[in-house]
């Protein structure tokens, strides 16, 4: 047996709300945080939905020095975790003077990059492109700025798994506390949402044209789904060890007790049910629960015809018909890099306030969705243990379960 692992805090900043209490009555209220950008579709965008993410000035918090070397994804990092910090009662003064590490999901750093490069064209001098820019360019971003900010002495990379980063990061926290190699992990996901982020993805043809209503645009699981809306932002999730967060005294939201992974070992970019099922197998094996005790599933489910019914075949095929299941991403849209670790802190404030958040715009099943249990409205119910799904491009799947303690 390794060392049990514990969540002591959570963060959020997302297209729901800027903080915690934001967030909860979004997810109560099944509201969308999608909106039609202009920019993109003057930009050239076949679609112009996203989530809006608004960005914070950080200017009352950080100084100049600090800040300079900050983008989007670690802009929007700093906020959740300075949220997820202040829950968890660590402050700097007790950082820098323990062994706390950062392992935070990113897969891109767009936006920055661009400018840089568009500096050095226009000017015709690297010189002058700024000394801030190397450290926004790099995909280790957040990383290396919230280490720097928040004074961390622990285990620090990124950690880079297309749309399963956020779940890969709070599974390597796991395993690296239940080893006994750290006492207490920073993890999370953070995800651009300016529109070079953006193009490549919406070149591919599979963003949602529903732009006359953006709200019931994202359809997870519904019949007459037309594509996924890219969102983004930032959660993040603080995982300590029982024994160390017992001795500090700090708030326990929850224990994860599963962390299953596979690689689908096919296409690129098509889902795959049998990696989809072998992760979701060892989550249940790692954790030594029935398939009965889990009491909700929060779906990859992003609104595309292929991805949707794959993961309900392999929901159904695991889990049958009872387990109650829906998609935050009808909400969110598909915050990518940061969705894995954004939907456990979602998963947990349903199970802080027992209710599960409705999968909107549910209204046609199709084939696949008609044989499990997705909520469609609000539901209030105890969440004694929850399990979490996220894949990506290249094949990459991750399962989390978490238990009330």
């Amino acid at each position: 047996m390794g060392q049990r692992v514990v969540i002591t805090g959570i963060g959020i900043y997302s297209c729901l709300g800027a903080n915690l209490e934001e967030v909860t009555k979004s997810l109560y209220a099944g509201k969308s945080g999608i909106v039609f950008d202009q920019i993109r579709k003057d930009f050239g965008f076949r679609s112009a939905l996203t989530g809006m993410v608004p960005e914070p000035d950080l200017k009352s918090f950080l100084s100049r020095r600090q800040r300079v070397g900050m983008h989007q994804p670690a802009i929007y990092a700093y906020m959740a975790t300075k949220e997820a910090l202040e829950y968890a009662g660590l402050d700097i003064d007790f950082l820098e003077k323990t062994e706390t590490g950062i392992i935070y999901g990113n897969d891109s750093t767009a936006a920055s990059v661009v400018e840089a490069i568009d500096k050095a064209k226009e000017k015709h001098d690297t010189m002058l492109i700024g000394s801030g820019a190397i450290f926004q360019n790099m995909n280790s971003t957040v990383n290396m700025n919230l280490s720097t900010i928040f004074k961390l002495k622990g285990i620090n990379f990124t950690l880079s798994a297309a749309c399963a980063s956020g779940s890969h990061s709070i599974g390597m926290g796991y395993l690296m506390i239940s080893q006994g190699l750290q006492d207490r992990v920073i993890c999370g996901g953070a995800q651009e949402i300016n529109a070079a982020s953006m193009a490549a993805f919406d070149g591919l043809g599979t963003f949602s044209v529903r732009e006359s209503e953006p709200a019931r645009a994202s359809r997870p699981f519904d019949r007459d789904r037309d594509g996924l809306i890219p969102s983004g932002g930032a959660a993040t999730v603080i995982l300590e060890s029982y024994e160390t967060a017992m001795e500090r005294g700090a708030p326990i939201l929850g224990e994860l007790i599963g962390y299953g992974f596979s690689s689908n070992g096919d296409h690129i970019s098509n889902p795959s049910i049998d990696g989809q099922k072998r992760s979701l197998q060892m989550a249940l094996k790692q954790a030594g629960i029935a398939r009965e005790e889990v009491d909700y599933i929060n779906a990859h489910a992003t609104s595309t015809p292929v991805g949707d019914g794959s993961e309900a075949r392999a929901i159904f095929d695991v889990f049958g018909e009872k387990v109650p299941v829906s998609s935050t991403k009808s909400m969110t849209g598909h915050e990518c890099w940061m969705a894995g670790a954004s939907e456990i802190v979602y998963s947990l404030l349903m199970m802080q306030n027992s209710f599960i958040a409705p999968n909107i715009n549910f209204e046609n099943p199709d084939e696949d969705s008609a044989r499990i249990n997705i909520i469609s409205e609000t539901k209030e119910q105890k969440i004694d243990c929850f399990l979490s799904n996220s894949f990506g491009f290249g094949g990459t799947n991750s399962t989390l379960i978490i238990k009330k303690v």
